[in-house]
């Protein structure tokens, strides 16, 4: 890419890999807000229900690496084109699914497909866009998954309440096809350069540089989801009005659009280094909740500043990933990619189990001083990081 500027071209691509990760995220997340409806529709408990989620989530994290190293040689383009595919094939199959067996097994399956296509993704916004313009098409691309929070998950909510859970899915498989028609006309022939073994892409994650980048962001969506996964018990702490709550949460969702675009800035420009003060500056929001929310407004507001900080580390970390396999092991750029996906997802879970365990001993907001204290770890890693990045680069 010899242009430094982002054509209509790119703008299209670009659009249509956001589109992607709309659909993606949207049949990832609806899940939470259509659980009851499954239960009752197929006389299961909301417990086991609940594992419709967390059986999703397995997958995603263990499969995706897996999926992604083996397939590393295929053709981006027709490999996408097949999973988009196969998404909507799974979407369909769901909307006519009776047993909780065959609802389990195809969201597994669909966990595997979105997790490959996210990664694929992101390899596509990354090795089509000029240098300088990386950081704001992956921002972009990330930005889909808060457009599904905000937007497809009450959409795709509300059909179910309408009609009943099945529906949501036809809504998916709809959104599906439109982004397999976009996908189709947009996306461009790519082909990767060499075939590598699934040793030799493994063989990146032995690296300890690699490792300490995967722990960032795992450390990042920790910080944010041991909080988090509590706000509606702190909000009813804080005596939100009745019926404020979903609201209160709609607007939570709409503040991370532009913590969103934040992250593409950050990512343009030494983005590790400015990673190191974006942890900080989340420690101090987070632990500051817990006197704040003494008083509503202040609260609110304290709130609003722990949504903005949320997903600020995720452009630059996939870079960073991506880069790092450049210099470490070319051959694995297609595992790294989905390294950013599965850091997540761990730290979805430390996060919420982390902050679970204080929870339960007593004291609900001693979750806001453990989410502080992991922002700080996070900073000290990515300190650590830039330390190396910076000796690496000074001449022998």
């Amino acid at each position: 890419m010899h242009t430094t500027e982002l054509t209509k071209r790119h703008w299209l691509l670009i659009l249509t890999l956001t589109l992607l990760t709309f659909v993606l995220g949207t049949s990832e997340f609806v899940i939470v807000g259509i659980l009851t409806d499954i239960s009752s529709s197929l006389y299961i408990t909301n417990a086991k229900a609940g594992t419709l989620v967390s059986a999703f989530a397995i997958t995603f994290a263990i499969a995706t690496p897996l999926v992604m190293s083996a397939t590393s040689h295929f053709p981006k383009r027709k490999w996408m084109l097949f999973l988009i595919g196969s998404f909507i094939i799974l979407n369909a199959l769901c909307v006519i699914s009776t047993t909780y067996v065959m609802l389990l097994a195809l969201r597994m399956m669909t966990a595997i497909v979105t997790g490959v296509l996210i990664s694929l993704a992101m390899i596509v916004a990354s090795e089509n866009m000029p240098i300088s313009k990386r950081g704001l098409a992956i921002s972009f691309v990330f930005g889909g998954f808060t457009l599904a929070n905000v937007i497809g998950v009450p959409i795709g909510t509300v059909i179910a309440e309408r009609y009943d859970w099945n529906a949501t899915f036809l809504l998916t498989t709809f959104l599906g096809a439109i982004a397999f028609l976009a996908s189709f006309f947009i996306l461009p022939t790519m082909h990767s350069p060499f075939r590598s073994s699934i040793r030799d892409q493994f063989s990146l994650l032995t690296h300890p540089r690699i490792l300490m980048a995967f722990f960032i962001p795992s450390l990042g969506f920790g910080a944010t989801y041991a909080v988090y996964t509590y706000l509606v018990p702190i909000l009813k702490g804080m005596e939100a009005p009745s019926g404020s709550i979903s609201w209160i949460l709609f607007g939570y969702g709409f503040i991370s659009i532009f913590s969103n675009i934040l992250a593409g800035k950050i990512a343009s420009y030494n983005a590790i280094g400015r990673l190191r003060f974006v942890f900080l500056v989340q420690a101090v929001v987070l632990i500051s909740l817990y006197w704040t929310t003494d008083n509503f407004i202040f609260g609110l507001v304290n709130i609003s500043l722990m949504s903005l900080m949320a997903i600020l580390l995720t452009t630059s970390t996939q870079l960073y990933l991506i880069d790092l396999a450049g210099i470490y092991q070319p051959k694995a750029t297609g595992l790294a990619a989905s390294l950013m996906p599965v850091a997540s997802n761990v730290g979805i879970a430390f996060g919420s189990a982390l902050g679970g365990i204080v929870y339960h001993q007593g004291n609900l907001m001693s979750v806001t001083l453990v989410g502080g204290l992991i922002a700080i770890l996070a900073s000290l890693l990515t300190f650590l990081s830039h330390r190396l990045d910076q000796k690496q680069k000074k001449p022998a």
